[in-house]
C-alpha cells in the first residue's frame, strides 16, 4: 500500500469530520471549525515534517535546527500544535486551550496571521454548545483530523492536494448552507469560466474587489500558466476574509493581498490618494446590495460614480463602476457576474449603462443558465469590459458587442443545474473567435444597441426562438381514422367477450 494520500481520501476523511456538528449547528457555523482546523493541521504537519529533516541533517545541534525553524513559513510556538491539541482533548477546557494555541501561533506569524482567527471561538457555548456537549465535540474533531488519512506532511501529500480539499470542503458546506452561501463561493465551473474570459497574462496584477473565500482568485492565478502574477482581494464579511487568507496559504499564494474592508464605502487598496489599479480585475459581487452606501457616493474620494450613482437599493452599478475604474487605462480587462436586470433596467442604471457602451467599454455579454448557484435560481450574466478598447489602446479600433447565449448549455444536476467542460469550452471558444453562431451568438453594432435603447436583454440580439415542425393535416387526419378503426374492431370484440361470459351492457 502505498504511504501517498490521494485526493479522494482527504476529501473523504475532511468531509465525515463534519459530522461532529451535523443536527447542532448549521453548515454556515461550523465551516469555520472545520476549515481552522484543517489549517492548524496542515501547518502543524508541515513543521513536524521539517522538523524530522533537520534532525536528520544536523543531529543534536539544537542551535542550527532552531535557526532553520525561524525561517519557516509558518513559526509553530511551543505547546501550540495540533498535536499538543490532541495529548489534550479530554480536558474540560480544551475550547480554551484552542483559542489561546490559535492566539500563539497568530502572535508568532503576525505579518501573514494577525487577525486570521479573531472571529472563530473555540469556546463559545452559543455556537458549540454547553461545557459537556462543547468538550465531546472538540474532543471528536481533534480525534477526526489525528487520522492517518488526513496526515498531511509534504511528504505524503503535495500543497495542491491540501488546496483542493480546502476549496471542496467550501463548496460543500456552500451547498450545505443554502441562501448563506453566497458570500463566500462561486460554483467552480462558474469561477473556471470567468476566469478565463478575464485570461490573466505572465505578469498580471490580479484583483477581486469581492473576493468571498477566495476561490476566484485562485482560480484565476491557475489560468496564468506560470508563478509570475500577484493577486489581490477585498472582503467585507471578517469571518470570509480569514478563509481567504487561509486558502491563499493552503495553495502557496503566501503573498496574495486579501484586505478586509467595505470596498464601495472604504477601500483598502489604495496608493497615496488613488485606487490602485490592475491588469485584471474579476468578481462575483452580491446580487442587488440593498444599502450599499449610495448616500455618500457624490462625494467618494477616489470619484468612481461621475457616470452616476446607481439606486441605494441596488448596488450591481456600483460594483461594476469600481471594477472599471480600477482596471488600468488602454489595458486592463474587467469580467463580472451580474443579475439580468443589470442588462435592460432603467433609471438610473440606464444612464449608466449607456455611458459605458458609449465609453466603447463593454466587449461582450454572455446570458448563463439559471439554477447554477446555490444562493439563487435565477439566470445571470458575465459582462466583460475591455479598456483596451479605448483610444490609444490595441482593441481602439473595436466596436461592436459579442451577445452570446448560454443559458441552455448546461446538464441538470441533483440540486442545480452544471456548466461542464464542453459547454464552457463552446463559449470560450465563441467569445475568442467572436463568430456569429444561429441562435447561439451575435455581434451588434453600436448602432443596433442604440436602437434597442441600450438595453442589453440578450433576446434582443440573440433570437433563440425554435420554430415548430409543421403539421401534416392530411397524415394526421388519417391516423385518426386509423385509430377510430381499430377502436371499434377493440369494442366488437369486447362486447362479444362480455356477451359469452352473460353480462348484460
Amino acid at each position: 500500500m502505498t504511504d501517498k494520500i490521494t485526493q479522494q481520501q482527504i476529501n473523504q476523511t475532511a468531509w465525515a469530520a463534519c459530522d461532529t456538528f451535523r443536527g447542532a449547528i448549521d453548515a454556515g457555523g461550523y465551516k469555520d471549525y472545520i476549515l481552522v482546523m484543517l489549517f492548524l493541521k496542515y501547518i502543524s504537519d508541515l513543521w513536524n515534517d521539517h522538523v524530522e529533516t533537520y534532525r536528520k541533517q544536523y543531529g543534536d545541534d539544537e542551535a542550527r535546527i532552531r535557526r532553520r525553524l525561524e525561517r519557516e513559513r509558518f513559526i509553530l510556538p511551543e505547546g501550540a500544535s495540533f498535536y499538543d491539541l490532541h495529548a489534550q482533548r479530554g480536558e474540560p477546557n480544551i475550547g480554551e486551550l484552542i483559542n489561546i494555541a490559535l492566539e500563539n501561533i497568530e502572535d508568532a506569524n503576525r505579518a501573514k496571521l494577525e487577525g486570521v482567527f479573531r472571529n472563530i471561538d473555540f469556546n463559545s457555548e452559543a455556537n458549540l454548545g454547553r461545557p459537556k456537549d462543547r468538550n465531546r465535540r472538540l474532543k471528536n474533531l481533534l480525534e477526526d483530523f489525528a487520522k492517518p488519512a488526513l496526515d498531511l506532511r509534504p511528504s505524503r501529500v503535495t500543497e495542491d492536494i491540501i488546496g483542493e480539499c480546502y476549496i471542496y470542503l467550501i463548496s460543500r458546506f456552500a451547498s450545505d448552507a443554502g441562501k448563506k452561501a453566497g458570500e463566500f463561493y462561486t460554483p467552480t465551473a462558474v469561477s473556471r469560466l470567468l476566469a478565463k474570459l478575464a485570461a490573466p497574462q505572465p505578469g498580471n496584477t490580479i484583483c477581486d474587489p469581492a473576493c468571498g473565500s477566495g476561490s476566484l482568485l485562485i482560480q484565476a492565478s491557475q489560468e496564468v500558466g506560470s508563478e509570475n502574477f500577484a493577486l489581490y482581494g477585498q472582503e467585507v464579511n471578517g469571518a470570509t476574509w480569514a478563509l481567504a487568507r487561509m486558502n491563499m496559504f493552503l495553495h502557496a499564494k503566501d503573498a496574495a493581498r486579501i484586505e478586509w474592508c467595505d470596498t464601495l464605502n472604504s477601500p483598502a487598496l489604495v496608493e497615496s490618494d488613488h485606487l490602485m489599479r490592475f491588469d485584471v480585475v474579476l468578481a462575483n459581487p452580491p446580487f442587488s446590495l440593498d444599502k450599499w452606501g449610495a448616500e455618500d457616493a457624490g462625494s467618494d474620494p477616489y470619484k468612481r460614480f461621475w457616470r452616476g450613482v446607481p439606486p441605494k437599493s441596488k448596488g450591481d452599478y456600483a460594483f461594476i463602476t469600481h471594477m472599471i475604474e480600477i482596471a488600468k487605462r488602454q489595458s486592463g480587462r474587467v469580467a463580472v457576474i451580474v443579475p439580468h436586470g443589470v442588462l435592460f433596467r432603467s433609471g438610473a442604471e440606464g444612464r449608466i449603462r449607456r455611458q459605458l457602451i458609449e465609453e466603447n467599454l463593454l466587449d461582450a455579454v454572455v446570458g448563463l443558465p439559471a439554477n447554477l448557484f446555490t444562493t439563487t435560481g435565477i439566470p445571470v450574466a458575465i459582462l466583460i469590459f475591455d479598456r483596451s478598447r479605448e483610444e490609444g489602446g490595441v482593441n481602439g479600433d473595436r466596436h461592436d458587442v459579442l451577445f452570446i447565449d448560454a443559458s441552455k448549455e448546461f446538464k441538470p444536476g441533483k440540486t442545480q443545474n452544471v456548466m461542464d467542460e464542453a459547454h464552457v469550452a463552446r463559449v470560450l471558444e465563441t467569445y475568442s473567435t467572436r463568430a456569429e453562431v444561429e441562435r447561439y451568438s451575435h455581434r451588434a453594432s453600436p448602432e443596433e444597441i442604440a436602437e434597442n435603447g441600450h438595453n442589453l436583454n440578450i433576446p434582443r440580439y440573440v433570437d433563440t426562438f425554435e420554430p415548430e415542425e409543421e403539421i401534416d393535416v392530411a397524415a394526421v387526419q388519417k391516423d385518426i381514422v386509423r385509430i377510430e378503426a381499430e377502436l371499434a374492431e377493440v369494442r366488437a370484440k369486447m362486447a362479444g367477450y362480455l356477451k359469452e361470459l352473460g353480462v348484460d351492457v
